[in-house]
């Protein structure tokens, strides 16, 4: 309970012995009978010593409860009304049995019946119907308490499955991070071993003319120079990637490496999709040029999951492709009908898609935005810087406890 919480909750516990407390000395006052003592001071003060332990009904229950009885039997021997001040008695006997085990309530119970049969007693009825008070009495009250603990039990058993899902699927999310990262980290290890590989034989090529062509030895260690500046670049792209705790059975180098994959493969890509079924227009504006081999790959990565996506999930769409080269930033869209909303192939996956596509996109400097559309359909769409410097916001590492919620979150499931 928040500090804030607590004296509002005091006083909300204080209200109802008050309200009975000051229900019981009124009905005394204004309604007396011949029959018994008058109300006089010490009825006023039992009626005060009956309801007002149950201020402390849910930090002490059976404080409460045993207070709740010694008081209204000390009013009872006293010779007064036994129709008033019974009402705290039950309302403790209730909050017990809500609050304790049966094994405590029950207890409770036996001295509730004592103290209904002496109210009993003390009011003169006859002895069956002494009887019969004082066992339906405390039953009633222990039947609607124990139904009110079980109910409260179910209510936090449920909020402890929700917080433990709650933290599975932010591990989830953290393992699809993870593994997203080692498999950026595989393939921008290709990329940095090609810039190495131009610089060595860059540098064998100038070793080898330096005194006989100067020209060529000059324009070798301009590669070199250049090649160095991408180089350092993916460098720092892993780094980032790496920059996160791995477990010992993360092995980054457990997989084989092969080609990496480029925008000039955009419609073989749209050719194998089209096979499933989906029917893809892939149209090209600006002059294509070649980019940086990290940013080749997050390109076509982003590209190659978000017409997957449409495969899994939207039976005969058309999907529009849409891949602009501007000055200074490469933007891409990935746009679908939604198709007949059933899947096109049936292909199991690990429901981290948007997950890896975003965290493949922030450590190149890009911005990723996907979502339903409103006519229907899905839209990804994707802008990369193509300068050479990587901006500082990739060093940041990424917050993986809510990038969960994505859920590859398409509004059929994906």
């Amino acid at each position: 309970m928040s500090t804030r919480s607590r004296p509002r909750q005091a006083l909300l516990d204080s209200a109802l012995p008050v309200v009975l407390a000051v229900g019981g000395c009124v009905a005394g006052e204004e309604y007396p009978h011949a029959d018994w003592a008058p109300f006089d001071v010490l009825a006023y003060l039992l009626t005060c010593l009956t309801a007002l332990p149950l201020a402390v009904r849910r930090a002490r229950p059976v404080t409460a409860l045993t207070a709740c009885c010694l008081g209204y039997s000390l009013y009872l021997a006293a010779g007064h009304q036994p129709s008033l001040n019974w009402w705290a008695v039950v309302v403790a006997l209730v909050n017990a049995a809500a609050r304790c085990p049966l094994r405590t309530s029950v207890p409770c119970g036996l001295l509730v019946a004592a103290t209904v049969a002496f109210s009993g007693i003390a009011g003169g009825l006859s002895p069956l119907l002494v009887l019969a008070q004082a066992v339906m009495v405390p039953v009633v009250c222990l039947v609607f308490g124990h139904g009110r603990r079980q109910v409260a039990l179910q209510n936090l058993e449920l909020v402890r499955l929700a917080e433990a899902l709650a933290h599975e699927q932010r591990e989830r999310a953290r393992r699809a991070v993870v593994d997203e990262r080692i498999h950026i980290a595989r393939e921008l290890h290709d990329v940095v071993a090609h810039h190495m590989s131009v610089i060595s034989v860059q540098a064998g090529l100038a070793d080898y003319v330096f005194a006989s062509d100067p020209a060529t030895a000059r324009s070798a260690l301009t590669t070199i120079a250049g090649t160095s500046r991408d180089a350092l670049g993916e460098l720092r792209r892993l780094l980032t990637v790496l920059r996160v705790d791995l477990g010992p059975e993360d092995d980054p180098s457990s997989a084989p490496l092969g080609p990496l994959p480029e925008l000039s493969r955009v419609e073989e890509l749209a050719r194998r999709v089209g096979a499933a079924g989906v029917s893809v227009d892939v149209r090209s504006t600006g002059e294509p040029r070649k980019l940086d081999p990290g940013l080749e790959v997050c390109a076509y990565r982003v590209l190659q999951e978000a017409l997957t996506n449409v495969v899994k999930h939207a039976r005969c769409a058309r999907v529009e492709v849409r891949i602009a080269y501007l000055a200074d930033r490469l933007d891409i869209s990935v746009r679908d009908d939604g198709g007949e909303g059933k899947p096109a192939i049936t292909a199991p996956g690990s429901g981290h898609g948007l997950i890896g596509m975003r965290e493949r996109v922030r450590i190149c400097g890009g911005r990723l935005s996907a979502g339903p559309l409103g006519e229907g359909g899905f839209e990804v769409r994707l802008s990369l810087p193509t300068g050479s410097e990587l901006p500082e916001d990739a060093w940041r590492p990424a917050a993986t406890g809510h990038e969960g919620d994505d859920s590859d979150g398409r509004a059929r499931g994906r």
